[in-house]
């Protein structure tokens, strides 16, 4: 099944509202595209290449907003340069082979809804740790590598990457702004590579029917509202309001639950 312009727009908002804010934007598109889904299943298209496309929006977005950092970075902070390369690599080894060999699990919405959840918990649980004071152009090889494993984790529908890598950088004692700042930069890399391969298969792929202009419209639209909830989060989190997000993701999280279960019985 391929969607139409319009759910694709849908579908395009929804990743822009929830790439910044840690409340996962993959699931959220999951659940999203099996709801508008006439027959209650998403194609792997849907959920899997669309995806790609419309997180290509916001890493526009990302590097609208912190273009300044990224030029300063190739000047004067290469060292944080060779932080961001390390804190990939983990995205890399963890993410290639769930895509090749385990792509399905990337298109559960149960497992979303679980691991909705699970998001919701870890906020409640970061939003108590005491604020740190080291700063992203200080983190440490450490620091950066287990950043990048919670981003490789966060490959997982409902397990929010910005949440997860903000999280463990509050528990590693970064400030909040900088562990939004590196969180952010971690996922240019990740996302770029991502959207390069997928848009390589899909040019290769003969049964590929989606009009190239809708993926770009969509693209588009994360992009613009990606711009909007990047801003607003970051203010966000430098106020310790990360528990806000977690009144959202649990709720969300258990009403999935309990509507897959309720499809299986049925």
């Amino acid at each position: 099944m391929t969607l139409s312009l319009p759910k694709i727009v849908i579908l395009a908002v929804v990743q822009g509202l929830t790439e910044f804010l840690p409340v996962s934007s993959s699931g959220h598109l999951v659940i999203a595209a099996q709801f508008l889904a006439q027959d209650g299943q998403a194609s792997t298209l849907d959920i899997g290449d669309l995806n790609v496309v419309l997180h290509a929006g916001t890493l526009i977005s990302i590097l609208i907003v912190y273009f300044r950092r990224l030029v300063k970075l190739l000047g004067e902070d290469r060292r944080l340069v060779s932080r961001l390369v390390l804190a990939t690599i983990p995205a890399v080894i963890v993410g290639v082979p769930i895509k090749e060999f385990a792509e399905n699990v990337l298109s559960d919405p149960l497992l979303a809804g679980c691991l909705l959840v699970a998001t919701g918990l870890m906020l409640l649980v970061a939003s108590r740790l005491t604020p740190g004071t080291i700063d992203c152009r200080d983190i440490s090889s450490r620091q950066a590598l287990l950043m990048g494993l919670s981003q490789a984790l966060a490959i997982l529908p409902g397990l929010s990457r910005s949440g997860a890598t903000i999280s463990t950088g509050l528990a590693l004692r970064l400030q909040p702004a900088s562990a939004a700042t590196f969180s952010f930069l971690m996922a240019i890399p990740v996302i770029g590579g991502a959207s390069l391969l997928e848009i390589v298969s899909l040019a290769r792929d003969p049964q590929f029917t989606t009009p190239v202009v809708h993926l770009a419209i969509g693209s588009g639209v994360s992009c613009a509202v990606g711009l909007a909830s990047l801003t607003w989060v970051i203010r966000w989190i430098e106020r310790g309001r990360l528990q806000w997000f977690a009144a959202w993701c649990i709720p969300v999280g258990l009403t999935v639950i309990v509507w897959q279960l309720g499809l299986m019985r049925a």
